[in-house]
């Protein structure tokens, strides 16, 4: 569906070079949710206006839906754009046009009117919930009913694309996961691939199928949500995966634990997908006549299926303390044993 190959984006300035972007590549297939996280500067913004053409690579190429955005321009760039939803973390309304005005906008510039366009601008309003908000303007709306209309506005000439650029970044935390949601529903319905630019990983672990982590303008890791947050390799995916754990695995914890629990064995557990609503816990204390004290853990829901980080004292004979060690790496639950 995209396809990127080795993009670079350069600025000139009166002294030297920026590279905002250098040597991506990345694939994206049809209907997938993919999600681009990164600090300010990162080059993230840079990149997803390139999928669009508002920014055309200094060098690669950008491939959507078989057609190189890196090379057209003129009516050919407008009509492939068409084909590209973009909403914006400010919304980018029109503030002298209500809800159904500002939805029917991009309708009026691609030509489409009469009752074709009242029938599409009336589906969408009922698509993203703001039923009897047609006659209402910007200035009347709250920030999550704006970026409705934003949805709504992008989605009017039934784009393959939908990229979100920091598209939640100006909502209070209920808001977000409201819109979220109905991307998710959007993105079920529709089976519309939607790229998402962020700084939040909480939007990533809520919605995305995948994830690249940039850093100073290069993919620094890629794949799949559940592997990102399970095992991240960067410093920079670290401290994302953080914002959402709440830094389970610091030094501070597992210094209380190993202070406070010195009898029998300090184990930290990693379930994934099934495992993690399964009673693993409790079937395999029972085989091997141990104790077992639960003294810490979360669980976290991802598109690729749930993650729990379980943190347990093994109390009993050392034999059989070793033999539940055994079993539950048996039972593929990556386990460590955590020693002063």
């Amino acid at each position: 569906m995209i396809r990127l190959k080795s993009v670079v984006k350069d600025y000139k300035t009166r002294k030297n070079n920026v590279r905002a972007v250098d040597d991506v590549n990345l694939s994206i297939e049809k209907g997938e949710i993919f999600g681009v996280v990164g600090y300010s500067g990162a080059g993230k913004s840079t990149l997803i206006r390139m999928f669009n053409g508002l920014e055309l690579p200094t060098e690669g190429s950008v491939e959507v839906d078989e057609l190189f955005i890196s090379e057209i321009r003129g009516s050919k760039l407008r009509k492939a754009r068409q084909q590209i939803g973009m909403i914006f973390q400010h919304f980018n309304l029109l503030w002298s046009r209500t809800v159904y005005d500002n939805i029917a906008f991009p309708l009026e510039i691609a030509g489409v009117r009469g009752e074709k366009r009242r029938f599409r601008v009336n589906e969408l309003i009922r698509l993203v919930g703001l039923e009897g908000k047609e006659d209402a303007y910007p200035s009347e709306l709250s920030g999550g009913q704006k970026q409705r209309v934003g949805i709504a506005r992008a989605l009017a000439n039934n784009p393959k694309v939908l990229l979100c650029d920091e598209a939640t970044s100006a909502l209070d935390p209920q808001t977000t996961d409201e819109v979220l949601e109905l991307l998710l529903d959007i993105n079920r319905r529709l089976n519309l691939t939607i790229i998402v630019i962020t700084h939040e990983m909480h939007v990533i672990r809520k919605i995305c199928n995948r994830v690249a982590v940039m850093e100073a303008g290069r993919v620094v890791e890629l794949g799949d949500v559940i592997d990102v947050f399970q095992h991240p390799q960067e410093c920079v995916t670290k401290r994302f995966v953080r914002q959402v754990t709440e830094s389970d695995e610091t030094e501070e914890l597992i210094h209380m634990l190993l202070e406070n629990y010195s009898d029998g064995k300090l184990v930290k557990l990693l379930f994934v997908g099934g495992k993690a609503t399964q009673p693993i816990i409790s079937q395999v204390a029972q085989e091997n006549h141990v104790l077992l004290n639960i003294l810490h853990g979360n669980l976290t829901q991802t598109q690729n299926g749930a993650y729990g980080t379980l943190y347990i004292q093994i109390q009993g004979e050392v034999a059989q303390v070793d033999a539940t060690i055994t079993r539950l790496r048996e039972l593929e639950i990556e386990t460590e044993v955590i020693e002063a």
